[in-house]
């Protein structure tokens, strides 16, 4: 039973993995390439491809296994690094805005 339970466990946090890693490509892809030259990170190709694989890692070979970890480090990598990067180049998002927000910031008379 305790045997059942821990590998219980271990299909939470394989799923949570892949949640990490399923979030991490989709945000490498909705990044603009430009962002990650003004970065002077790798191409915009280059993490969509890491973080597939990674995914895919995750995804199909038992957390057990030394490869998961190691699309794990990938996705942390991404995650810790370059994310950070490409938001500063970026700037922040914003949803929505004032109705006194013009094409260059806020509009005040």
């Amino acid at each position: 039973m305790l045997v059942q339970g821990f590998y219980n466990f271990l299909g939470w946090i394989s799923l949570a993995l892949l949640v990490f890693a399923l979030f991490a490509l989709v945000d490498a892809a909705i990044r603009r390439d430009d962002a990650y030259r003004a970065a002077s990170k790798n191409t915009k190709a280059f993490w969509l491809i890491v973080l597939a694989l990674a995914a895919a890692l995750i995804a199909f070979l038992p957390i057990t296994s030394f490869l998961p970890v190691i699309g794990l480090i990938a996705v942390i990598v991404y995650t810790v690094d370059v994310r950070p990067a490409l938001k500063q180049i970026s700037g922040p998002r914003r949803r929505g805005g004032s109705s006194s927000d013009g094409p260059y910031g806020p509009f005040n008379r």
